[in-house]
């Protein structure tokens, strides 16, 4: 009888081995193809970081040719981006429910 039980718990044991070694394999995979991905995307990202630059070049020499001040452009830029994002949390915090408001209903 103690034979049986010993063989069960081996089985048992292999079984669970089989599964674990299955599910390594499977994260193995899942990881290779991830390092995978990000590899490609590092790769198109360079490749649109480069065409930026060579972009912000050719805008630059037509900027200083027209005779546009892009210093002044971007900090108008910036300026615009800075307001909208205020805006943006003003709306967002007068959305949320006051502190007070919120402990209230639990008391």
């Amino acid at each position: 009888m103690g034979f049986g039980d010993t063989a069960k718990k081996i089985q048992t044991l292999a079984d669970k081995a089989e599964r674990t070694y299955q599910k390594i394999n499977e994260l193995r995979t899942e990881v290779e193809e991830t390092q995978s991905t990000v590899l490609d995307t590092s790769k198109r990202v360079q490749q649109l970081e480069n065409e930026m630059a060579e972009q912000r070049a050719v805008l630059d020499a037509v900027a200083r040719e027209v005779g546009v001040d892009l210093e002044s452009v971007s900090t108008e830029a910036h300026i615009a981006d800075a307001e909208a994002a205020a805006e943006l949390a003003d709306e967002e915090a007068a959305a949320e429910p006051g502190e007070g408001e919120r402990g209230e209903s639990d008391e």
